[in-house]
């Protein structure tokens, strides 16, 4: 049905020209026009094409289903697989086909990526220490606070601990006044965080 010219000819003043584009008639029943558009021949060839006029491509696309013929999990299915691009996936903490740790394996260490939680399935996620926390955290921690805290909530959280742990309010206690100290730090460092 298509007519191509496929070879480069020579025009009269001897220069090239190429070939002309593919010529397509009207694949619709009684049709003799050309047919310039193409449509899909059907789900699983989505490649090949079957080639109309433009009344025609109109009324083939308005009758044409692409899940015409499936079932409901069927449909379902072909969704799912659309809503990730047709590529395999796994799931967090597996490691996919050809995704093992080459540098482990041969006893190499190559860069590593920080997994504190253990979210990507690292086997040494919970023998590892957790991350040392900033001298901030620390504060809050004495203060026995946890973020996110403000300035107001640290000032009465402050004066809550002065009051009961001040050297006057428990007889000179060097105890109490090591733990007043260490709470009177403890505020400066998180007011010093929190200050603009």
């Amino acid at each position: 049905m298509a007519k191509v010219r496929d070879r480069w000819t020579s025009s009269d003043d001897g220069t090239a020209e190429a070939p002309a584009q593919m010529v397509h008639a009207c694949e619709w029943p009684g049709c003799d026009k050309t047919g310039d558009f193409r449509a899909p021949r059907s789900p699983d060839a989505l490649e090949r094409y079957r080639w109309f006029c433009l009344e025609h491509v109109r009324q083939y696309n308005a009758s044409w289903n692409y899940y015409a013929g499936m079932s409901e999990a069927e449909v379902e299915a072909d969704v799912r697989r659309d809503t990730i691009w047709r590529r395999p996936t796994w799931q967090h903490g597996s490691r996919g086909a050809g995704a093992t740790d080459r540098g482990r394996r041969s006893g190499a260490e190559g860069p590593r990526i920080r997994d504190p939680y253990g979210i990507f399935g690292d086997d040494d996620a919970a023998t590892r220490a957790p991350a040392a926390a900033t001298p901030a955290e620390q504060a809050m921690g004495v203060l026995e606070l946890t973020p996110p805290v403000t300035v107001a909530m640290v000032k009465a959280r402050y004066k809550q601990l002065v009051k009961i742990h001040h050297p006057d309010a428990n007889g000179g206690d060097k105890a109490s006044e090591e733990r007043f100290k260490e709470i009177s730090q403890a505020y400066r460092t998180v007011m010093e965080s929190l200050a603009p």
